[in-house]
């Protein structure tokens, strides 16, 4: 099956500590077309990381014995590029550790146990979202509301004149939410405009995050009100 025809030139970087995994996941990567770069640690990711970045970032959390290692790593490549997309990919499938990376930044959280058809489709799921925000139809290029600005050429987020650093999903769920104001949109609503299998916990740690960021440059912000018991909207106020 040939997933990742739009997505051929596309570099996805490993970070996983044990070596047969590691190689076992860039051998299925590769036969869709992507190139893959394997690291077994962080410090490795992160030398590799600052001469360029990858397309898409695939990080285990305990890296040796660097056991939080991972989050570190995506709290780093956060911090420097906003829009790329960051999957978790571990054994570890505690919700604590689930909200933690998504707090983090983290597009997608996947477990180890997870079939190689699920995981493929994940990750096309998240390349497709950037190159749509990327070469999006024309008259959506700049949502406007109040003092939010979205520009979906740049995939860029502005409010009040100041610069708001949203992750590619965190971008989908504002730009669904602001699209149609007062209009409440549900959880699931939300996981299909993100493009994304989530569930109702980490959709509610995703817009706690997005709140946080548009507070810390507006601490009167309340333009994402929640609808109780369905879901959200955006106050159109």
């Amino acid at each position: 099956m040939d997933f990742c025809q739009p997505c051929m030139s596309h570099h996805i970087a490993i970070v996983e500590d044990e070596a047969a995994i590691a190689a076992n996941y860039r051998d299925t990567l590769e036969s869709q077309g992507f190139r893959v770069s394997l690291y077994n640690d962080r410090s490795a990711a992160t030398s590799a990381f600052h001469s360029q970045l990858p397309d898409l970032a695939i990080i285990d959390i305990g890296l040796g014995d660097d056991i939080e290692g991972g989050f570190e790593l995506c709290r780093d490549l956060r911090s420097r590029c906003p829009e790329l997309p960051i999957v978790f990919l571990t054994a570890r499938d505690s919700e604590l550790d689930i909200i933690c990376g998504l707090r983090l930044g983290a597009d997608d959280y996947l477990t180890k146990d997870i079939s190689q058809v699920h995981m493929l489709a994940r990750i096309v799921a998240l390349l497709r979202r950037v190159r749509a925000l990327r070469t999006p139809v024309q008259e959506e290029h700049l949502i406007k509301q109040g003092p939010l600005r979205l520009n979906l050429e740049r995939m860029t987020t502005n409010w009040g004149g100041q610069a708001i650093d949203l992750t590619v999903t965190e971008f989908w769920i504002v730009h669904a939410l602001a699209r149609h104001p007062g209009h409440i949109k549900t959880r699931q609503q939300l996981m299909d405009s993100a493009n994304v299998v989530l569930d109702d916990n980490t959709i509610t740690s995703h817009i706690k995050r997005i709140r946080r960021k548009f507070q810390a440059a507006d601490a009167a912000f309340e333009a994402i009100e929640t609808a109780y018991g369905v879901g959200y909207r955006w106050s159109g106020q």
